[in-house]
């Protein structure tokens, strides 16, 4: 029974740019599936979805929420058919504003499919385009909804074609809308070639079937044929209906053939609606539970047996060994450290052990919850193909791997980016210190592109983050959930630093002091790392023992260490290659800790002779301004070393695309509404990090050095 249940659960996320509609559409989507009787309005601050104070008060999402939801499909007009099942769908409402993309990034790690969001009137967006690469790199299929339809300036094919062009992807209508902006009443059903206008009395839980609008034939007729022709393309067996006789493809034939091609990712689906006026929500979750994978469509997840190093396979099975991947923990002021994971393979039941292999220790689940946002239910067992969240464990961070500890996997953990920008913060009282530490650590715990040090220099802690936005959420938190009062200092860029020449070195490190003594001699070759990876390279060439064996992982400890601290400012070193070519040892005097230190004094000698260069991050910058203030909006990004990469046009309004140093954006947001009088809007995320220019470094680097 259980095997066959898994056909009918949908692990799935809402992924969009920011002001899409994500938590209107989840909000609406908890309403129709009877979660909640009333619906919550981001406007109000009272989403079911937004929990946190932050983001009710900011209207925007933070962190990603997630909720256990059942939906009856198919159904005729909201009426339950003989046929009809019961689907149960595991949703995540993700954020997204490009400071919190980690939340993005593990959550498609996890899912099965995706619904990207996409307004009618802004269409493709810089966000949009991220989280599209971040579900193409995971293999997430998706469905795309065109959400916003009742706004003015709202065109839903406009939108298909920035999705081919911009995404490169192969959009397939599956609807017409009947009317837009303020007309728009409902979508023609290619499937079925009939209207659908949606029930305003009960909020569009019902709707009715109505014939094509005449002056929609024509337009529905060529989009009905794109559709079979794209769907044809998937199996031989249509194509030869389609050829021969196209009438004879049935609803049948269509639907298996869309299901096929959305989970091969040949094509998306596109549907569209407006969330906020209820309409289209419906038909939106009848094509997820359609057209998007169940965990059993998904072929069995690799791993890596971590005592044989060979791959292995676990299948969505109940009955096969157990694995999950941890892919968030939170804090939760009730039940403690949650740790939320997805079942990939077996079972878990309340009270059972786990086996984590990167501590190569057993934790203990004391009790296992299905979430609904903030609020746990208490479940006794979790099997395969299931999100849940539990209590009780010791020591799990986010991308580990839980299984048996007689069949032991590691799962391919998630990557995430390098923090960009750093603010100096103190506690206001003494009181606070103690306090200051504890939050700063559970909010790390949380967010793995938060990252915390202190300067060796002035003894400051330092927070370092994604964006301005990332560190104020971060600053909030601290004073609202961990009662800590702090100061801050002005936001820092995160520069790093990177060598661009070859250097050969040699360093002898002695010490005689009575009795042994210390000796080591190592030659390497210092030099960028190949294709630009960042961190160290490190290879041995020693030939005939000059350097015993046990000594080599020394050395190498010693160059990875000192990475951290650049020659120029002592900034972070991008990447280096060392290649350790010959060296020499004494019998009595030799030992693990001279070779390391060897390394550490040889490593800042040559790196200082390595044509070392700072390094800044770029920020991807577009803006959309009215065409009027564009050449002011340009003028003042060049005044800040911008590089126009292009402009378009969306909507009525012209977008600038840039290449802008981060060091240059601080306050941005202020200086754009003064420029634009308040009509343009932005958004940036990290680029790349580029050379600063010989000028600016040696300001960044006497800074540094005060």
């Amino acid at each position: 029974m259980a095997k066959r249940d898994l056909h009918y659960t949908r692990n799935i996320g809402i992924m969009a740019h920011i002001d899409a509609g994500k938590t209107t559409t989840s909000e609406r989507i908890l309403y129709y599936t009877g979660i909640t009787h009333k619906i919550g309005e981001v406007h109000d601050g009272a989403a079911t979805m937004d929990w946190m104070a932050q983001e009710q008060e900011r209207g925007i999402t933070i962190t990603s929420a997630a909720t256990t939801v059942f939906w009856n499909y198919p159904t005729h007009q909201g009426q339950v058919l003989p046929n009809t099942k019961k689907y149960k769908i595991n949703l995540i409402d993700t954020p997204g504003h490009v400071d919190f993309t980690v939340e993005v990034e593990r959550s498609l790690r996890i899912l099965d499919g995706a619904v990207a969001l996409f307004c009618a009137v802004g269409g493709v967006e810089p966000q949009s385009e991220t989280v599209w690469r971040q579900a193409t790199k995971y293999n997430v299929p998706r469905i795309g909804f065109v959400n916003k339809m009742d706004r003015s300036g709202a065109d839903f094919f406009n939108v298909v074609k920035q999705v081919k062009e911009r995404l490169g992807a192969n959009p397939v209508p599956l609807q017409v809308p009947i009317g837009s902006e303020a007309d728009f009443k409902g979508v023609v059903d290619l499937l079925d070639m009939q209207g659908i206008i949606w029930n305003e009395e009960d909020k569009g839980m019902t709707y009715q079937i109505v014939p094509i609008p005449e002056d929609l034939k024509e337009e529905c007729e060529k989009w009905r044929h794109h559709l079979l022709e794209s769907v044809a393309e998937t199996s031989e067996e249509l194509m030869d209906k389609y050829f021969t006789d196209p009438d004879s493809i049935t609803r049948e034939d269509l639907l298996a053939g869309i299901r096929t091609a959305t989970i091969n990712m040949t094509i998306t689906p596109m549907l569209c609606g407006s969330s906020f006026k209820n309409k289209g929500v419906q038909t939106m979750l009848d094509a997820v539970m359609a057209y998007l994978p169940s965990p059993a469509d998904i072929e069995a997840i690799k791993g890596v047996n971590p005592e044989t190093d060979q791959e292995v396979l676990r299948h969505p099975d109940p009955d096969q060994p157990m694995a999950a991947l941890a892919f968030k923990i939170a804090t939760d002021p009730f039940v403690g450290r949650l740790c939320f994971f997805r079942m990939y393979s077996g079972k878990l039941d309340a009270g059972s052990y786990v086996y984590n292999p990167r501590t190569s220790k057993k934790e203990r689940i004391s009790r296992i919850f299905q979430m609904h946002s903030k609020e746990q239910k208490p479940i006794d067992t979790i099997e395969a193909g299931d999100i849940g969240a539990g209590v009780g464990f010791k020591d799990i961070r986010t991308g580990d791997t839980l299984c048996d500890e007689k069949n032991p996997i590691v799962l391919e953990s998630m990557t995430f980016p390098e923090p960009v920008i750093g603010i100096s913060i103190e506690p206001k009282t003494q009181a606070d210190l103690d306090k200051l530490g504890v939050g700063l650590a559970k909010l790390a715990e949380e967010d793995p592109t938060f990252r915390v040090h202190t300067d060796e220099v002035s003894g400051q802690t330092i927070i370092s983050g994604m964006g301005e936005l990332h560190l104020e959420i971060i600053v909030d938190r601290l004073k609202r959930e961990f009662s800590v009062e702090v100061n801050e200092g002005q936001p820092q860029v995160a520069y790093k630093e990177a060598i661009t020449g070859v250097v050969e070195h040699r360093e002898v490190y002695k010490k005689q002091t009575g009795g042994r003594g210390k000796f080591a001699d190592v030659v390497f070759r210092m030099e960028p790392n190949s294709e630009g990876k960042s961190g160290l390279e490190f290879v041995s060439e020693i030939k005939g023992g000059n350097i015993p064996k046990e000594f080599v992982p020394s050395i190498e400890k010693g160059f990875k260490e000192a990475i951290g601290a650049g020659p120029l400012a002592g900034y972070e070193l991008q990447g280096m290659k060392i290649t350790v070519l010959d060296g020499s040892f004494h019998p009595v005097d030799s030992d693990q800790l001279s070779f390391e230190l060897a390394a550490k004094l040889g490593y800042k000698e040559a790196a200082s002779k390595a044509k070392p260069v700072l390094l800044e991050p770029i920020m991807k910058l577009e803006v959309t301004t009215p065409e009027e203030s564009m050449g002011d909006v340009i003028g003042d990004l060049n005044r800040r070393r911008g590089i126009i990469k292009g402009t378009d046009n969306r909507a009525g309004a012209t977008v600038v695309k840039a290449d802008v140093p981060l060091s240059e954006m601080f306050g941005y947001v202020t200086s754009l509404r003064t420029l634009t009088s308040g009509r343009a809007t932005s958004s940036m995320e990290f680029s790349h990090y580029s050379e600063v220019p010989r000028s600016l470094a040696e300001e960044v680097i006497a800074k540094s050095k005060k």
